[in-house]
């Protein structure tokens, strides 16, 4: 299972759905047997299919709360409609745990559809520390994190040999290799999620924080978009669409679009998130034993990425909250976390498991991954977040398209952004 947009997927999103559980509005802190009773899980599409062996063996041992699984849409966009339309019925809501993409959890905690969670019955002193930050609002936090991600640049380490060059640390790198290396070898340059969907929200947001800008201040009551920053970084991927090294079909491409692309063998260069960098590997890719991950490179140097992954939150309305921590505990334990890499391709929270030889062996790119989750930024933060995101993917789509400006781009955003933030 993966929620791959902007994860789009490289995002799980878990929703937990909790049947027969005490009245709304019950604490974590009440006895275990008013809060427990089983579970029905819906996620995005299970695209790996791990999800289903590790809910086995919490059935196998949790027999009054085993877990029945639900799919809900692949799109992350779909996924947070549904979502939040079922939260808002109160009382009737059939969601009552919820895997949310890192980004929601300002929304959802400022709706009130989601309830604060006791730190001390979690491990997050175990996990990476930018990924509890995103599981945290107004000083609280409101949900516990279970996957995160960084982008990475996969690049064709077999072409960049014989070129005899490294793989690219700066934009002016990327372009040049893009430009003159990939046409020598019949590939086209650059490629990433580029259609007007949250996966373009998370490029953008790349590009702008990697030339030293921002979107959004003071949890989103602050617009800084109109910078010199943005300018340059939403005119780098104009000018790639402009100057053709990277190609116009990519303004359609999401994750998976994308991911196939690279490992048909028809690109130099993608921005993805590590799970591609698996899917390129394996049997029956093309590029499989050819590819390399490095940072996403900035205008002078290590660009930054936006953290992805997915937390999960209690809803308000759950009527067995105990199962629910007890489940979020499980899926966040350190033998589930490692399945979680293992069977799911999914990066775990678990800091140690980035440090573990026999991971590694396996999944060479986890000490870069690790070193882009501890540089990485969130997408902005904003309880009406998925306003921002809509208004930032339109209009950076019309700049790579070019239908207008990066300088036009800018300004539109920064007025588009102030009318949502002052509502």
């Amino acid at each position: 299972m993966r929620w791959i947009h902007a994860a789009g997927r490289g995002l799980l999103v878990l929703v937990v759905v909790l049947t027969g559980y005490v009245a709304a509005g019950a604490q974590a802190g009440e006895p275990p047997e008013s809060g427990r009773g089983p579970l029905t899980l819906a996620t995005a599409g299970d695209l790996t299919g791990y999800l289903g062996p590790l809910l086995e063996g919490w059935n196998r041992t949790h027999p009054g709360e085993k877990v029945t699984l639900v799919e809900l849409p692949d799109s992350a966009d779909e996924t947070q409609a549904q979502m939040v339309t079922d939260l808002r019925d109160g009382d009737r809501s059939r969601f009552d745990v919820l895997n949310i993409d890192v980004n929601w959890t300002p929304e959802f905690a400022a709706a009130g559809w989601i309830r604060p969670l006791p730190r001390d019955r979690f491990p997050l002193r175990a996990f990476l520390q930018p990924v509890v930050d995103t599981a945290t609002y107004d000083g609280q936090l409101y949900a516990v994190p279970y996957v995160t991600n960084a982008g990475l640049l996969l690049y064709r380490k077999d072409v960049l040999a014989k070129e005899g060059v490294e793989p690219p640390r700066t934009w002016a790198e990327l372009e040049r290799y893009a430009k003159t290396i990939a046409p020598k070898h019949g590939l086209d340059g650059y490629a990433g999620q580029f259609l007007p969907y949250e996966g373009l929200t998370v490029n953008a947001a790349e590009a702008v924080y990697s030339a030293g800008g921002s979107i959004l201040g003071d949890e989103g009551e602050r617009v800084t978009v109109d910078s010199a920053a943005a300018r340059e970084g939403i005119g780098f991927l104009a000018r790639g669409v402009r100057e053709g090294w990277i190609p116009r079909e990519a303004l359609t491409y999401k994750e998976e679009e994308s991911k196939q692309a690279f490992q048909d063998g028809r690109l130099l260069f993608l921005r993805n998130w590590p799970y591609a960098y698996v899917g390129a590997s394996a049997p029956g890719s093309k590029v499989a034993g050819k590819i390399g991950a490095v940072p996403l490179p900035g205008p002078d140097g290590p660009g930054t990425s936006v953290l992805g992954g997915s937390n999960l939150a209690v809803s308000a309305h759950a009527r067995h909250p105990d199962s629910a921590a007890r489940l979020i505990a499980y899926l966040t334990s350190e033998r589930v976390q490692r399945q979680v890499l293992t069977r799911g391709a999914l990066p775990p929270v678990r800091a140690d498991l980035y440090q573990d030889p026999a991971l590694i062996r396996r999944f060479p790119y986890l000490p870069t991954l690790r070193t882009s989750v501890l540089a990485a930024e969130p997408r902005p933060k904003s309880p009406r977040y998925d306003q921002v995101s809509l208004v930032v993917q339109a209009v950076v789509h019309d700049a790579m398209a070019g239908h207008r400006t990066p300088a036009a781009a800018v300004r539109r955003l920064a007025r588009e952004l102030a009318v949502i933030s002052h509502r």
